[in-house]
Formats: C-alpha cells, structure tokens, sequence
C-alpha cells in the first residue's frame, strides 16, 4: 500500500510546472501567411486575468519542437467528470497556479478534431503586462493545452502526481507531458481511443512534475491514466462519476483517497447526487475545491458543447462559449 504525505501533497502537488524558456515562436505553424495573420486578427481580450480568445485558422505541426515546462513551485488542481444525467455529461476543472494569462484556443487542424481548450500564456513567454496583439509566439498555441474539449465530446485534463514516473519504450515516439493532450484532442472520439493516444506514446516528465489524467466522453464514459512504477496504468470508471486532484488513486482504496480534502469534497458531493451536476451547480463544485490560486474555472458540457469559463474565482463573472459537437 502507497504511503501519502497528503499534507505536503496539498502545498505541493502541481497540475502544471512552470514556463520554459526560450519562448516559442511559431515553430509548430504549418500556416500560409493569410492563415498566420487571421488567426493573429482574432485575438480578443475577454477580462482583465488577462483572459484572451483566439482561433487557429490552418494546420500546425502537433509533434513539433515547441515548450516544455519546467518544475519550481508546484500547486494543485481539481478535476471532476460527472454522468448521472445522461442528457448533460459534464467535465469539470480548477486550474491553481500562478497569476498569469490565459487564453481559450479554437482549433480545427485538417487532418484532427476541432477543438476548444484553455492554455497558459506563460509558458509562451508572455507575461500579464505584455500586449499579446501580434505576437508570432500565440501560434504555438496549439502544443500546450490544459484541459480541453473536442467535437466528439471527448474531454481531458491533467493534475500533477508527485510519486509517479514513466520508464521510456525506446520503439515508441516521446511527446511532452502536455503535449499528449493536444494529441488527445486532435485523435481520440472516444475515451478508449484516448488510452490508446496514451498507449502509443512514451510521455516525457524531465523538468516537470510528473502528471496524471482524467479522460471523460459524451457517452458517460471516463478513465484515469496514471504512471506507477515507470509503467502507465488505466483505471476506468465504472460509477456515474470520477475525480481527481494531487494524490494518486489506481490501487488506493475509496477510504484512503478521501484523505485527501479536495477528492473527498468531489467525492462526497458527487455520490451524494448520484454524479447528477446541474449546469447551475458545476461551477458551485469548483467553488467548494477552489484554493487562492485558482486561476481558471471551467466547466465542459460533453453533450452540447458549452464551455463555462470563471476566472481568479470571480464567481459573479461567468464567460460562455460553445463549439459544435457531433
């Protein structure tokens, strides 16, 4: 049985590590000039975290070099994937993090899913103070999302999980701990075609804190993927809900992951309802698990598409979105 300092696992597990550097600059663009200008064109500011949203017209290299984050002062987030409503699936996510920009990317790549996903523009080297109008690194975009949703109802966000690990399969290609999920979204209908996105990569945690998934689809569908001693483990859920936050949970009991503050809250609230979350009361959930760095709230409806955006727990503030679902 795993031992959890739980505790330090709340000061210090991490959903994401920090910016790399040197800054992106495109290098993952397969646009024409016009497509490199539009989608620069339809940057718009939304609030003032600053929370930006943008369109990438044209096609991008997902395997590229690009960003890769590194570790310093990790945080935590929360997840949650809810069914008990078949009509409404919902996926749910708080982002905690340092107080930088923020910007919800649409993407429709030729040969991959049209997407809707959330990314941190600082780890493109942009900065809160900086005027992003123009700025060549947004078209790299692409390569760091989040959490996010694509047109099949396909879902899927990271926490970070401290302990784990991933040992490389030299016949396999190796992608970012990032990264993997933009291929999720451009590749996978599904969630077992997600697993199978995962299966097919070596993922790559150096200079980050080592992260695990929570995959959710339209048809109620769910799974966590996880890395326990070097190899990648599936657990999929067979209730009307599943979790996450900071502590691993594949061969954990339901006890012991309660320990955990913020997967009990989840935990409790959603077995309570039977993993029924009215589209009123997602956010409220996101709210009971929020910490003083959450940065981003949003909420994906899996069935319709709509995307519910709350930013630095301004709760009173909710920004609405959509992308067509099939």
């Amino acid at each position: 049985m795993r031992r959890f300092g739980f505790v330090l696992l709340l000061v210090l597990a991490s959903c994401t590590p920090t910016p790399a550097s040197p800054p992106a600059t495109g290098a993952a663009s397969r646009q024409s000039a016009a497509e490199a200008d539009a989608t620069l064109a339809s940057l718009r500011r939304v609030d003032d975290l600053p929370l930006y949203e943008m369109t990438y017209t044209g096609d991008y290299d997902a395997s590229a070099p690009g960003p890769q984050p590194t570790a310093a002062t990790p945080f935590g987030c929360s997840l949650f994937a809810a069914f008990g409503d078949p009509d409404r699936p919902v996926f749910g996510r708080n982002f905690d993090w340092d107080p930088n920009p923020a910007l919800v990317l649409r993407a429709d790549p030729p040969d991959g899913y049209a997407s809707i996903s959330l990314v941190d523009l600082r780890y493109l080297g942009l900065s809160a103070a900086d005027d992003p109008r123009g700025d060549r690194r947004l078209l790299d975009a692409p390569l760091l999302p989040f959490d996010g949703l694509n047109e099949r109802g396909l879902a899927v966000g990271m926490a970070a999980d401290e302990g784990a690990f991933a040992t490389p399969d030299p016949a396999k290609p190796t992608v970012g701990s990032v990264r993997i999920l933009r291929l999720v979204l451009d590749q996978a209908a599904t969630v077992d075609e997600a697993i199978a996105v995962f299966a097919r990569h070596n993922i790559d945690f150096v200079g980050g804190p080592p992260l695990h998934y929570l995959l959710a689809d339209a048809s109620g569908a769910s799974a966590l993927v996880e890395f326990t001693a070097g190899r990648q483990q599936v657990e999929r859920g067979t209730g009307r809900w599943q979790a996450l936050t900071n502590v691993p949970l594949i061969g954990v009991g339901e006890q012991e992951r309660r320990h955990d503050t913020r997967y009990r809250v989840l935990a409790d609230t959603l077995g309570r309802s039977g993993g029924t979350v009215p589209e009123a009361d997602a956010l409220g959930l996101l709210r009971a698990v929020a910490q003083p760095h959450t940065r981003w709230s949003v909420t994906y409806d899996l069935g319709a598409g709509r995307l519910r955006v709350v930013t630095a727990q301004r709760w009173q503030t909710v920004h609405s979105f959509r992308l067509a679902v099939s």
